[in-house]
């Protein structure tokens, strides 16, 4: 959510690029968009239950969930870090005895808890339920440090002009995102991805990534990502 309590960020900017392409496609003078509120817990049975159309998140692919709905084509690759106090914790090895906030239900929790296990590093797990609320935990000294993907950290820091937190420089994860639809929906998924298509070719995807991140350039990996992921006519 913005300051006015839209929902904002890359992939809801990337969704209402989708609709415009969407509306010449299917030759539609105007498309109405909803923005549905959904959480961690229920997105998948939101799209199951035909609640929503498209999951418009940062939603990591994985074949466990490709059994209960579709992806588009890739629209970001990331990975996991770890957002700190400046005057704290300096890395993932000094968070022994400490509180670590993580989004429950994510593919993000399970790493942690996977890598603090992996390393025998003895930690309180927080689960938090959305990424702002995370923040305004960590800047009240509840949580010691956030564990979430990197490019969500980098938005929240951007988005509040943060300046006494700062990001790990390891990535603990690979994270593949894709916009998640009904299964056996082929037209309708054929539609998005000719949409994603035709962003990633004309190079409008560098606009909204650079209004997402605060003017941050996409990195080479995400730039190779859009490369390869736009699909011919």
């Amino acid at each position: 959510m913005n300051a006015i309590e839209e929902p904002s960020g890359y992939s809801v900017s990337l969704c209402h690029t989708i609709g415009l392409g969407l509306e010449a496609f299917l030759g539609m003078e105007k498309l109405n968009i909803e923005f549905v509120p959904v959480t961690a817990a229920d997105r998948f049975e939101a799209i199951t239950n035909g609640k929503i159309d498209l999951l418009c998140g940062a939603t990591t692919v994985t074949l466990s969930r490709r059994e209960k709905v579709d992806f588009s084509i890739p629209t970001f690759v990331d990975g996991a870090g770890v957002m700190f106090h400046k005057d704290g914790p300096s890395s993932f090895d000094q968070l022994a005895g400490r509180n670590v906030g993580v989004r429950a239900n994510t593919t993000t929790e399970v790493s942690l808890t996977n890598t603090l296990k992996k390393l025998e590093i003895e930690a309180e797990i927080i689960s938090v339920t959305d990424h702002e609320k995370a923040l305004e935990m960590i800047e009240s000294r509840q949580l010691d440090a956030y564990f979430a993907d990197r490019a969500i950290l980098m938005y929240l820091i951007a988005g509040r002009q943060v300046t006494n937190l700062t990001i790990s420089p390891e990535n603990f994860t690979i994270e593949p995102y894709a916009l998640a639809m009904a299964r056996g929906d082929s037209d309708f998924r054929l539609a998005v991805d000719r949409a994603l298509s035709q962003i990633y070719r004309s190079g409008v995807i560098v606009k909204i990534f650079r209004q997402s991140f605060g003017n941050v350039e996409p990195s080479q990996s995400v730039q190779v990502l859009y490369m390869i992921s736009a699909l011919p006519n």
